[in-house]
């Protein structure tokens, strides 16, 4: 279960949101492939279960080799079947499903920058409340609270804002209002996903675990949810030939299992942050230089990613010694 809280130095936490923001350019890069392959087949629910079940795919060959691995999966099943841990704590993947899904679906439509901002929100405000009230079962804490400070909040307005900033030019009575509720939603899903990765990686001792489990069960919902679509819309996808549109799963792969680690030592609003940061600056590029949709790279939707990178330094810089979540 829950140990007690690490003091984590101001350089260790600056090493963590490098990290973070590192990882957050790696998920750019998988909207920006995942966005492509859903538009190329025409199909984005097809699109979603190829880039989940390509990582499902690389992490069991991998799991053949990694010993680690294996053992913490035996440890999460124990503390399942003990009912230490809630059944709800291995569902993670159910939000990446979520957020991968909506990559296929609306990236074609908005954009990879416009897609990743409107993320901002939801993340942004299901982080903050998470850290706020923790995680808990049956009044044992899984995940301590953060209390949010001014600065926290004034971070967390500031990424709100910018996701108004972004849009702002494209809030029109034919605007496509119902793709933007789509990643605000997956923004919300995330910061849960990110929050109980961190317990799971706790519990199995092992990033690997954690990552292999969100893979399971995000394909698994991607795969029903295939199934029905197929059954409405019929099965006639054109695969592409250009390899690198099947990466996806493996930019996955590093999100999920860099995640579960670092939200250890910044807490999940930090880690958002960071990561959202990552993910407009490299989204900004992609949609300057190799764009997806045809909504171009616009001057507020730059603003914006500006303001997400003041929201970062704002919301992480510290008032005294800084704890992990």
């Amino acid at each position: 279960m829950s140990s007690p809280i690490p003091v984590v130095s101001p350089a260790r936490l600056a090493v963590a949101l490098a990290a973070a923001f590192g990882t957050g350019v790696i998920v750019a890069t998988q909207s920006r492939i995942n966005g492509e392959l859903g538009l190329r087949l025409g199909d984005g629910f097809l699109a979603a279960f190829i880039s989940f079940g390509s990582g499902l795919v690389i992490l069991a060959v991998a799991s053949v080799f990694w010993r680690p691995g294996r053992r913490g999966v035996v440890r999460v099943a124990v503390a399942l079947r003990e009912r230490s841990i809630p059944w709800w704590l291995v569902l993670g993947g159910a939000g990446g499903a979520f957020f991968v899904l909506g990559q296929g679906l609306t990236i074609g439509l908005l954009g990879v920058a416009l897609y990743t901002i409107a993320v901002v929100c939801g993340q942004t405000v299901s982080s903050l409340l998470l850290d706020h009230w923790g995680l808990a079962h049956r009044g044992y804490p899984l995940m301590p609270a953060t209390p949010a400070t001014p600065r926290r909040v004034v971070g967390a307005a500031l990424a709100v804002i910018a996701v108004g900033v972004a849009v702002s030019d494209r809030l029109r009575p034919d605007a496509p209002y119902l793709a933007l509720v789509i990643p605000l939603v997956a923004g919300l899903v995330v910061g849960w996903q990110q929050a109980v990765n961190g317990q799971v990686r706790q519990v199995s001792g092992s990033a690997f675990t954690a990552t292999l489990g969100n893979f399971v069960v995000g394909t698994v919902v991607l795969g029903l949810a295939l199934v029905i679509h197929i059954a409405v819309a019929g099965w006639d996808p054109e695969f592409p030939p250009q390899w690198w549109l099947y990466l996806g799963g493996f930019a996955g792969c590093i999100f999920i299992g860099a995640q579960a680690i670092i939200v250890r030592h910044t807490g999940v609003l930090l880690m958002g942050l960071a990561l959202l940061a990552g993910q407009v600056a490299a989204s900004v590029v992609f949609d300057l230089v190799l764009p997806v949709s045809d909504s171009g790279l616009h001057l507020v939707t730059v603003i914006g990613g500006v303001l997400v990178m003041i929201a970062v330094v704002v919301a992480a810089w510290p008032t005294r010694a800084v704890r992990a979540s």
